[in-house]
């Protein structure tokens, strides 16, 4: 049963990526989806991931990176110099408990997936006044290990741009530079893996995406 059940959730992210891919937004087409995901999915909560996946994969264009006050890290990145490339994109701020709670996974994958062509950003947006100091993002930055991208969004440019409203928030965007899934929160762990992983065999099958090495 436990088996079945990931297999279950596993579908019901690939199915909603793949309906992103390419489905219309009407109401009509929206209910359909809904309707298909709750046939596919054996438990309430596979369900309610593979819903929110849903509704929050209608395709668009990867929002501007641009305002940060400044980039650890890296270089300042852009949608443009991603474009190739499937990207992780993590709103957090280090006094968020939530947010430091789902740095492990984040970590985890950016370092697992790295070499398959995954780009992880942390894009910090303050809550608190301390945590508008890039000094102090960046002392919380070394201590948490973290080594990927992080741009410091002190202004909420970024934050707008995505129009935002969580923290931790999680948008996946795929090769082609489109926003194929989001979830906001702590959990649903291994349905942000599998989409992952269905996002990266997408680039790799179109030849997106450079491996390493």
């Amino acid at each position: 049963m436990a088996g079945l059940r990931r297999v279950a959730g596993y579908t019901a992210v690939l199915a909603a990526l793949v309906i992103a891919g390419g489905a219309g937004t009407s109401s009509r087409v929206s209910e359909r989806i809904e309707q298909g995901l709750l046939r596919t999915v054996s438990t309430v909560t596979d369900y309610i991931v593979a819903r929110v996946s849903a509704q929050s994969a209608v395709e668009r264009p990867m929002p501007s990176l641009s305002g940060a006050v400044e980039w650890l890290n890296s270089e300042p990145l852009s949608r443009e110099s991603l474009r190739g490339k499937v990207v992780l994109v993590d709103f957090w701020t280090y006094e968020c408990i939530n947010c430091l709670h789902t740095l492990p996974y984040v970590n985890q994958w950016a370092k697992k997936y790295a070499g398959d062509g995954l780009v992880v950003i942390g894009v910090h947006t303050p809550e608190y006044a301390e945590e508008k100091i890039p000094d102090n993002v960046r002392r919380q930055v070394k201590r948490l290990g973290i080594d990927y991208p992080v741009a410091v969004d002190s202004d909420y440019k970024i934050w707008h741009a995505f129009d935002n409203q969580y923290w931790p928030a999680h948008y996946l965007i795929d090769a082609k530079g489109q926003v194929r899934y989001s979830h906001f929160g702590e959990g649903a762990y291994a349905e942000q893996e599998a989409a992952i992983q269905v996002l990266l065999e997408e680039a790799k099958a179109a030849g997106s995406v450079d491996n390493p090495g």
